[in-house]
């Protein structure tokens, strides 16, 4: 089977070379079991706070968390066949709709990153997903990010359904995760507690 590369950044911007993925119309049976090991069984490798990225107080930067959090969701994208090394083959993309991060614990200039990804929720046009940030080495948690994301037909920019072999890797990783236990900090409202 060929394999499919895309390209990553680094957290400095620079490219670090090629990453393999099985892309979607390549494997298209994937069973609810396979995809849930592709996409739990990613390597963060390579996530690295970047000194460029720490602010007067010493800690990186809070804008930064959600660059990171980005960055790291090209990952399970690709594998799920809804980022962008599928755009050209589908015409469609998605859009983020709304997010919330909720920062755990400080990270410093230096600190190796990992990353977790649950899918929450999905129907026919949008994605509920939940992001975990921790430390690489001592796997503490350092930041969590929910959010929303939607597909969009890129020729008209507006929303649309996933393609149906997206929506059954969708439905395939649904199946499994939605067995797992809720995080507490998905749907927490913001606001000063009394």
């Amino acid at each position: 089977m060929m394999k499919g590369l895309i390209s990553r950044l680094n957290v400095t911007g620079k490219r670090q070379g090629p990453l393999p993925i099985r892309l979607p119309h390549e494997d298209a049976a994937l069973t609810s079991s396979d995809i849930t090991q592709t996409v739990d069984n990613i390597l963060y490798s390579g996530f690295v706070v970047p000194p460029a990225f720490i602010d007067p107080n010493g800690h990186m930067n809070v804008g930064y968390y959600s660059v990171l959090f980005d960055q790291a969701l090209d990952l399970p994208w690709d594998r799920l066949g809804v980022g962008s090394a599928s755009t050209d083959a589908t015409g469609c993309s998605t859009f983020t709709l709304e997010s919330h991060v909720t920062y755990q614990r400080e990270l410093h200039a230096g600190d190796p990153l990992g990353f977790t990804f649950q899918l929450i929720d999905f129907d026919g046009k949008r994605i509920h997903y939940f992001m975990t940030m921790l430390h690489a080495h001592e796997r503490w948690l350092a930041a969590t990010s929910e959010a929303i994301s939607i597909c969009v037909d890129m020729a008209t920019r507006r929303s649309t359904t996933w393609p149906a072999d997206r929506f059954e890797r969708l439905r395939a990783l649904h199946e499994t995760h939605s067995q797992r236990p809720r995080p507490a900090e998905v749907g927490r409202l913001i606001g000063i507690r009394r």
